[in-house]
């Protein structure tokens, strides 16, 4: 237990800062970093998936496993190792450090919001996103989708209620389950040959691809250190033709595989920066792994190119009709811009103005959902809650840096990759 109460004793020293050598900022970081690992695996002892990846020592692990401290504990440390950090930015001058610095800050505030939410206490949903994800989205009323509603109900062809229509039509686009792995190991190598025409992988990245059931998601990637990950597909709905893009990109590349991978070769390895060994699943972190996953389709797949390598490459492989693939792409057009109303559905019904039975009514009529996917995108919410924001606002986020000012696609990607293999703040984004 030698090493546990070393850890412990960082939390107690009384900080003076202000006349601390240069040479020594680096080191108290460190110090610090090691404080919030320890905590963040102890926190995982309290909540099975607060630990989302961990490729650290295992005895580091087996550590926290076998004695770990209560919500309260960790709370009142969570914030003892804030305040360090607020010492130790007082004094920063060089800018690396201050932007390391603040991403711990953000985590160790997250941290403290999380385990206060485990310990019973009710946070609003801005609340929630502000502690958690260190940004509050810009939510549209459901007015504003009224009149995208009104125009596609004299769109969309065919009879009775609109969501009910666009369901069935979508159907029409599902990839038989026998050749589910066929067209999505296509979709994928795609994604892989175009991600790496501009960012150089670390040699022997790779994942392993899984069909699972039973889940609240479409997709998860499970990084595994090493440059490895283990990707799952949730096979409980049948799986339409356009997502084999989507979450070949969003998990594979340049999303989620990728943005691990570059965080473990210049962060972890390249920096020696230990806390990104750790990554706890709610955190401002989120924001960029999902926002910068979701935008990297688009990345990867400018609109038309999208859409000719769907119909001249997926369709066949699926067994679908390559001369439909424009009407599927112009459906998913039209309704695109109605995402946002999952946000909106989601603080309402967390907040508590309305009940479960509305928000699963709100779903299907403004996302246009089947029963079966409404209920799938509700139960989600019921268990993730406010992390739905790093989807949409995210993406938003993410489009708005990489796209600012005129930039062409060499920028683009070089600005994805930044943001990918730095310390990046949701705070970062913004103009």
């Amino acid at each position: 237990m030698k090493f546990r109460h070393m850890l412990l004793a960082l939390l107690t020293i009384t900080p003076a800062f202000a006349a601390m050598p240069k040479s020594a900022e680096p080191v108290v970081l460190n110090d610090i970093a090691d404080a919030y690992i320890q905590l963040t695996l102890e926190a995982g002892t309290h909540e099975a998936e607060y630990v989302d990846a961990y490729y650290g020592p295992a005895e580091r692990q087996e550590l926290a496993k076998s004695a770990p401290r209560s919500l309260a504990e960790l709370v009142k440390d969570a914030r003892a190792l804030t305040d360090k950090v607020d010492g130790t930015l007082s004094v920063l001058t060089n800018d690396t450090d201050r932007r390391r610095a603040l991403a711990i800050r953000g985590m160790l505030v997250a941290a403290q919001t999380r385990l206060q939410m485990l310990g019973g206490r009710k946070f609003s949903f801005n609340e929630e996103a502000k502690g958690q994800f260190a940004t509050e989205p810009e939510l549209k009323p459901l007015a504003h989708f009224e009149d995208l509603l009104a125009r596609l109900e004299k769109l969309i062809p065919g009879k009775g209620p609109l969501p009910n229509r666009v369901d069935a039509f979508n159907e029409r686009f599902t990839i038989p389950k026998e050749k589910l792995q066929t067209v999505f190991d296509a979709a994928i190598a795609e994604c892989k040959r175009r991600t790496a025409q501009y960012i150089t992988l670390p040699q022997g990245e790779a994942f392993t691809m899984e069909f699972v059931t039973g889940k609240t998601w479409s997709g998860y990637n499970y990084y595994k250190g090493n440059y490895k990950s283990l990707i799952q597909i949730n096979t409980d709905l049948p799986i339409r033709i356009s997502r084999a893009v989507d979450l070949g990109c969003h998990e594979g590349y340049p999303g989620h595989h990728v943005l691990n991978l570059l965080v473990e070769e210049r962060l972890a390895r390249a920096k020696g920066w230990k806390e990104y060994e750790v990554n706890p699943l709610y955190s401002p972190t989120s924001v960029l792994s999902e926002g910068s996953a979701n935008y990297g389709i688009d990345l990867a797949f400018p609109g038309p190119e999208r859409l000719a390598f769907e119909r001249d490459v997926l369709y066949p492989l699926a067994g679908l009709d390559p001369r439909t693939a424009k009407d599927y792409w112009d459906m998913q057009q039209m309704t695109e811009a109605l995402t946002g109303a999952r946000l909106t559905i989601a603080k309402m019904y967390l907040d508590g103005e309305i009940d479960r039975s509305k928000a699963l009514e709100l779903t299907q009529k403004y996302l246009l959902l089947s029963p079966a996917r409404a209920e799938q995108s509700v139960a989600f919410t019921d268990h993730y809650r406010s992390y739905v924001i790093n989807y949409g606002w995210g993406k938003d986020l993410v489009r708005g840096y990489i796209e600012r000012g005129s930039t062409d696609p060499t920028t683009r990607w070089q600005r994805m990759e930044k943001i990918l293999s730095e310390p990046t703040q949701p705070a970062d984004l913004l103009p």
